[in-house]
């Protein structure tokens, strides 16, 4: 089970992760690559060693979503590498054209560390999971599927969420 950070980031610390998301993606058209930002040039809150997702939207449809579950890098850093990865490298779409940046729609998601949650059926995870606050990792073997808290927005009904997942 992983959440969004319950201690949300100031206002600004904010603003500058959805700056750093679209100036990675515009590096990206520009140059091929994530825009490389260094930690120490951004305040405290966004050098914590923080794991995110960043979500995109194009004309209210996915069109991009990558991140991290577990925290490694400095969150601004993670956030950079991230937009771009979701622009350019998920796997379900094409890579981002220029056409496509004007309409775009930057969400990101600032996660707490994964915890594991014991259950003994079906019945009793919808129990435990709570809508719009819990995301959920499923695990079997090597298959994995995982979705975010924000994803309760499209399918508030656990049932739902746990079916699609």
């Amino acid at each position: 089970m992983l959440n969004v950070d319950p201690q949300p980031l100031s206002a600004g610390a904010r603003q500058t992760l959805l700056r750093v998301a679209r100036d990675s993606i515009e590096h990206g058209l520009q140059q091929g690559q994530a825009l490389a930002v260094h930690a120490c040039d951004f305040t405290p809150e966004l050098q914590a060693i923080r794991a995110s997702f960043v979500t995109l939207n194009r004309k209210g449809l996915l069109r991009g979503c990558i991140g991290h579950l577990e925290a490694a890098i400095p969150l601004v850093e993670d956030v950079a590498e991230n937009a771009f990865a979701a622009a350019f490298r998920d796997p379900r779409f094409p890579p981002l054209s220029l056409s496509e940046r004007a309409d775009l729609e930057i969400h990101i998601s600032v996660l707490t560390p994964p915890e594991p949650l014991a259950f003994c059926s079906e019945a009793d995870l919808l129990l435990k999971i709570r809508p719009g606050i819990d995301g959920l990792i499923l695990q079997d073997g090597q298959a994995k599927g995982t979705f975010l808290p924000s994803v309760w927005d499209s399918l508030p009904k656990s049932e739902d969420f746990l079916r699609h997942l």
